[in-house]
């Protein structure tokens, strides 16, 4: 697309469908397409905060999509950050071919992982049972794979369409789920380590590897160096010539942090410091967590044996976490850590939905775990378990009904705030939202602006600019106090 120099004092550096935005004398404007340089709808100083609020007025009232870059000769419209634009626009086709290379090797080693985790279902994996016989064992470790494998995929489809949020997002759930479920796979592997490497079975071994190759594949795309995403409301100088400003560029980089008390920002992508506005929400996703962490501790399993012959019942619990040899206790404790610390990570990060996918990716092993003791439950005891035979059984009348404590309920509580708190995370908008925008009027027509050279009459086209009225503010509510018209200071 070329670019639309109007007469000498107006130069356009974006145009959609119905507008389009661009550097008047001292100060930027949005124009209806087509119309003179004398007719912008509205207009801001030429500053930093200027053009930032200019482009959010222009992305709010032009149709989604049609945004595309004009290309400006030499000596045009110098926009901040032009500096940047020229030499992310030289790197940029080395940076997307190190980003799909990067991508390629993560989903790689993610499908990995997967295929070695459903392998590892059928063999022994704690001699001798294998997971695939253990009912409460199996679906947590599919609930894994199948996690694993969205991420994967949200990787696969944001390298491959050019969404680097897509795939960041990917790697925020693989990463979750990885830090949590790694105190699980060694509280296994404390069993074989405190009961002899007779209880090693295939089926682990394969199950840590796959672990290992999902972490890694997870953790990868996220040690990319990319640019912090800011606004929806500044443009990305390394979007490409003459291509709809869509997807990573109408949240293309900031110039930095922005001017206290400016709005339309979303933080930069990653953690930030935490503020005061935020220690609210991240002390409910905090306490949720510890809830959580603190209710997986204590015994979940409640058996009642009740004898015929002698009319006795004797109530049992199991499944203290502390009750375990030290390396399964390892495990436990490295469990609670993650979970505590993803929720932190989570609470900091920005834009808040990544840190909801971090979440939620640290949600799904709690979940797994409710679902394995809910199954276990529901399956029928046998007196073996507590080193009764059957004829020994028989002859008391012994009877076995089997439920869980009040402590997993409160568990599920604090599990379900978790997944509340995802929820929340995932639907907090990311920047304060922008006031509902009327429609704006096409302007009359004018006569044709006559050509003003550059040296000539400056203090007149200065007094005409500070003169003209936003048509903004024409079209924004009256105050109740104030009668006179509104008028923006350009200079």
């Amino acid at each position: 697309m070329e670019a639309r120099t109007v007469p000498e004092k107006v130069t356009v550096a974006y145009r959609g469908e119905k507008y389009e935005i661009g550097r008047g004398k001292r100060y930027y404007g949005i124009w209806v397409t087509g119309t003179p340089a004398t007719d912008p709808i509205d207009r801001w100083p030429q500053t930093r905060d200027g053009w930032s609020q200019a482009w959010a007025r222009f992305t709010a009232i032009e149709t989604p999509g049609t945004i595309a870059k004009v290309e400006s000769s030499r000596g045009g419209l110098k926009l901040p950050g032009g500096k940047r634009a020229r030499s992310s626009a030289a790197n940029a086709a080395p940076g997307r071919r190190n980003r799909l290379s990067r991508a390629a090797v993560a989903v790689g080693l993610i499908g990995l992982g997967i295929l070695l985790g459903l392998i590892g279902l059928f063999p022994a994996y704690l001699e001798p049972q294998s997971l695939a016989s253990q009912a409460d064992q199996l679906w947590p470790h599919l609930m894994y794979l199948a996690t694993w494998a969205a991420s994967g995929t949200l990787i696969a489809l944001g390298a491959r369409r050019g969404r680097h949020e897509t795939a960041r997002l990917g790697a925020l759930l693989g990463t979750g789920l990885s830090a949590v479920t790694f105190g699980l796979f060694f509280a296994d592997l404390g069993q074989v380590i405190s009961g002899g490497s007779s209880l090693l079975g295939t089926g682990l071994v394969l199950s840590l590897l796959g672990w290992l190759a999902c972490a890694v594949g997870s953790i990868l795309p996220l040690t990319a160096r990319t640019r912090p995403t800011v606004p929806a409301t500044t443009p990305s100088p390394a979007a490409p010539s003459g291509q709809p400003l869509t997807g990573p560029y109408l949240a293309g980089p900031s110039f930095g942090t922005p001017p206290r008390g400016q709005t339309g920002f979303t933080a930069p992508a990653g953690l930030t410091r935490p503020h005061l506005a935020n220690a609210g929400p991240l002390a409910l996703v905090l306490l949720a967590a510890i809830g959580a962490v603190a209710a997986f501790i204590p015994s979940w399993d409640s058996f009642t044996l009740s004898s015929s012959a002698t009319g006795t019942a004797q109530t049992v619990t199991a499944g203290n976490a502390f009750s375990n040899p030290g390396a399964v206790i390892a495990g436990d404790v490295a469990v609670i850590i993650a979970v505590i610390a993803v929720a932190v990570l989570a609470g900091l990060w920005r834009p808040v939905r990544h840190g909801a996918i971090l979440l939620a990716g640290a949600t799904v092993p709690l979940i797994a775990q409710a679902i394995s003791a809910l199954i276990q439950v529901s399956e029928p005891a046998t007196p073996a378990q507590f080193g009764i035979s059957p004829a020994q059984a028989a002859a008391a009348g012994l009877s076995i009904s089997s439920g869980v404590t009040p402590i997993f309920w409160v568990y599920c509580v604090f599990v379900i705030s978790l997944v509340v708190s995802c929820a929340w995370m995932l639907t907090a908008p990311g920047y304060q939202a922008m006031p509902a925008v009327p429609q704006s009027p096409n302007p009359a027509p004018a006569p044709p602006s006559q050509r003003v050279d550059d040296e000539a009459d400056d203090s007149d086209d200065d007094d005409a600019e500070d003169d003209a009225e936003s048509t903004y503010t024409r079209l924004a509510p009256r105050p109740s106090s104030v009668s006179q018209r509104a008028r923006r200071r350009l200079d």
